[in-house]
Order: C-alpha cells, then sequence, then structure tokens
C-alpha cells in the first residue's frame, strides 16, 4: 500500500459541513494566516475552551457552552465558525451592540478579532430562519435596497444587501423552506465561502492600481529607449544595454511581487463562480439575483487584476525584444570588427610573405657570395703552395659544384617553409 493512500483518501472527508437547523446565527470570520496567526489562534482556543486542540489537522471542530466552533486552516487564511442555535426568549450572552435578529459576536469571537484585527479580511453574520418565522420582508431585517434569490432549487431564500455593519460584519439572511440538516449546513457553508474567497481574490486589486502607476511609467522608459536604439547610428550600444537591463530589473522584480497574489485571485475568482453556480439560484421579482449582484461588481475587479498581469508580462517581453534586437545589433558591429581584424590580419600576412621572400632571395645571394669568396680563397691557398691551376679548369669544376651547392640549399629552404 503506498504511504500516502490512507491520507489522500480521507479528503473526501476533510471538510465536512455543520450540520444543524433553524433557527440559528453562523458567525464566520477568516484571517490571513500570516505570522502563524492561525497557530496563535488555536493556542487561545485552546486556552479558553480547555481542550486540547489538533494543530496538525486541517479543521475540527468543537462544542463549547452549547454552541458549536468550527476552525479551518486553508492555504493563505484561517478561519472561525461559530454556530449559535437561536433561543428566544433567554439572551445567550452579554449583548454589547447589535440587535437580537443581528446580535454581536460572543467575547470568544469578539475577542479574537480584536487580538488580531489587522489579520481579518472576512466577517459575516448568516441568520437562518425558518419560513414560518420569518418576517416575511428583508426590510424587517434592515436590508436596503437587498438582492435575493431562491437556492437549493427553490428550497431556501437567501438575502443580503452587502453592507457592512458598525463592527464591519456583513448580514446575511438565509430562509430554510425545504433543507435538511445537511443541506443547511451545505449551503450555508457556500455563502460563507463566498464571501472569503471573494475577499480573498480582491486582495490583489491594491496591488494591481499600484502596478498600473509603475507599468506607465515602465512603458514611457521603453517607448524612450526604442527611440534611442532606433537613433542610436554608429554609437556603442553598452550604454543603452545597460538600461534595458535596468528596467528588466525592475520589471522582474515587479513580477516577483505581483505573480503569486494575481495567480491567487484567478484561482479564488474560479472558487467563487463554482460556489454561486452551486447555489442553484432562481430569480426573484423585484430584486437582483444575489449571484447576479456579486459578479456584476465582482467580475471587473478579476478582469483588472488579470489585465494588469497580462500588462506587466507583455511589457516584459517587450523590453526582452528590445534586449534582443540590441543584442543582435551589436554581435553585427561585433562581426564586422572581427571581420575587419582579419582583414587586417591577412594584409599583414601576406606583407610578411613577401618580406620572407625577399629575405629568402637575399639569403641565397650572401649564401652564393660566401660560397665562390671559400672557392676563391681555396684556389689562391693552392696557388701559394705551388700548385697551379688554370683559370678555365677551375671555372670548369668550381662553377657546377657552386650552382649545385646554392641549388641544394634553395631545394631545403623551400621544402622547410612549405612542409
Amino acid at each position: 500500500m503506498h504511504p500516502q493512500r490512507e491520507r489522500l483518501h480521507n479528503e473526501l472527508h476533510a471538510r465536512p459541513p455543520v450540520r444543524f437547523s433553524a433557527p440559528a446565527h453562523l458567525h464566520h470570520y477568516a484571517f490571513l494566516d500570516s505570522q502563524a496567526v492561525g497557530d496563535a489562534i488555536l493556542a487561545h482556543l485552546g486556552e479558553l475552551t480547555g481542550t486540547p486542540l489538533d494543530v496538525e489537522a486541517a479543521q475540527e471542530i468543537i462544542e463549547f457552552e452549547g454552541n458549536t466552533l468550527k476552525w479551518e486552516r486553508h492555504t493563505e487564511f484561517f478561519t472561525l465558525t461559530l454556530l449559535v442555535p437561536r433561543r428566544t426568549g433567554s439572551p445567550q450572552w452579554p449583548r454589547r451592540t447589535g440587535s437580537p435578529q443581528w446580535p454581536a459576536p460572543p467575547p470568544l469571537l469578539a475577542d479574537i478579532a480584536q487580538m488580531h484585527q489587522a489579520e481579518l479580511i472576512n466577517a459575516s453574520l448568516i441568520l437562518v430562519e425558518a419560513e414560518e418565522q420569518w418576517e416575511g420582508k428583508p426590510k424587517a431585517y434592515g436590508f436596503r435596497d437587498p438582492a435575493g434569490s431562491l437556492v437549493g432549487g427553490g428550497d431556501a431564500t437567501v438575502w443580503s444587501d452587502f453592507r457592512l455593519s458598525a463592527e464591519g460584519v456583513n448580514h446575511l439572511l438565509l430562509v430554510n423552506r425545504g433543507l435538511n440538516d445537511f443541506r443547511l449546513g451545505r449551503m450555508t457553508r457556500r455563502l460563507l465561502e463566498i464571501e472569503t474567497y471573494r475577499m480573498m481574490a480582491s486582495l490583489a486589486l491594491p496591488l494591481a492600481k499600484e502596478l498600473s502607476v509603475e507599468l506607465h511609467d515602465y512603458e514611457l522608459e521603453l517607448g524612450e529607449l526604442s527611440d534611442r536604439n532606433t537613433d542610436a547610428g554608429n554609437t556603442s550600444p553598452k550604454p543603452l544595454l545597460a538600461a534595458i537591463f535596468r528596467l528588466s530589473d525592475r520589471l522582474e522584480r515587479s513580477g516577483a511581487r505581483s505573480r503569486q497574489r494575481f495567480s491567487a485571485t484567478e484561482a479564488y475568482a474560479l472558487l467563487v463562480n463554482t460556489r454561486i453556480e452551486e447555489l442553484r439560484e432562481k430569480r426573484l421579482d423585484g430584486h437582483p439575483a444575489l449571484g447576479t449582484f456579486i459578479l456584476r461588481r465582482f467580475r471587473p475587479t478579476v478582469h483588472y487584476c488579470a489585465a494588469i498581469n497580462r500588462r506587466q508580462e507583455s511589457l516584459a517581453e517587450s523590453v526582452a525584444r528590445l534586449n534582443d534586437l540590441l543584442r543582435t545589433r551589436a554581435q553585427v558591429e561585433i562581426e564586422e570588427q572581427n571581420s575587419a581584424i582579419l582583414q587586417s590580419l591577412n594584409e599583414r600576412t601576406s606583407s610578411q610573405l613577401k618580406i620572407q621572400k625577399a629575405v629568402e632571395g637575399l639569403s641565397i645571394i650572401v649564401i652564393s657570395y660566401y660560397i665562390f669568396s671559400l672557392f676563391q680563397l681555396g684556389l689562391k691557398s693552392l696557388g701559394a703552395l705551388g700548385v697551379v691551376i688554370q683559370p678555365m679548369l677551375a671555372a670548369m669544376v668550381l662553377g657546377p659544384l657552386g650552382l649545385l651547392i646554392i641549388g641544394f640549399l634553395a631545394w631545403r629552404i623551400w621544402r622547410v617553409k612549405n612542409h
């Protein structure tokens, strides 16, 4: 059996929904899991609940003071969801602000949210009402111009105006008509995931706006460098190459800073679209559909981030093309310089060859002079010894011999030069 088989198989059961029935409140908080925020929250929860928590797990469901608390780890964020059954007539905790319909979070969640306020990316409160108990109009729950849809094939209705409360909480109302406990848990989970994933996807928007200004400056600089390359003429390409390298380096650092965020936005946007499709919405007369309301305002954010990402990649490719063009120009100039150097070397070699031939000719003349001088000296020495040799005889004997010696020396020089 593969060592990871059991763990991979159990991923099917990794994140089960919380089963419950109406009426109830669901308080949901999502925190960016930077600087080990999730570990700190789990440590705090362990102290408050007195329950040992499995910090290595992906999620866990615990019971606390009659309520159900679920925590989950995700790639970039950490979520807490507290299910509070709604009991009429008796407050479950000291209410500091809010109304019976939209109460303030329990002290447990309020303290954690206060401790990690800077990392709090989403806070949502879902009020789950049974059909026979709800007020009949969304305005009775404080909504202004709400969006609403029949979901789950018409077994529930969801309302929200997506306006944050004074505490920064987004309110959603779910009126249950025919969802059982399991489907109700899954439906509320989808609604909470839509909000959390939407907020996580929107994290790239401030970065995209910041990059838009930077990219505008980079595009102007690239245009200037292109003009300089066109007007360069015979000037050295080194200063221009250095400027392009600096621009490329800034673009690479900018891409490294934003690439992961834009990729995450694309992935979260896909999850939002999938969760909205899973709602199986049906439109309510006189109100915009919930999914339509979200996507109409959410998609421009996603498209803008994607456009900035494509713009950044296109600019990097343009810089790379200009760099290649300039390097090609530099390479051509180098080849021309090498060709000129080779031509100069050829001319120098030809001159040296001519000089060498002249030296060889002079060498033969000098050698011939010395040979005939030796013959003359030898004849004079024989004359001093009393041996008289006729000049004609001496010329007939020594002339061919000298020519033979000179010819042999010339042949040796020719053979050494050609081998």
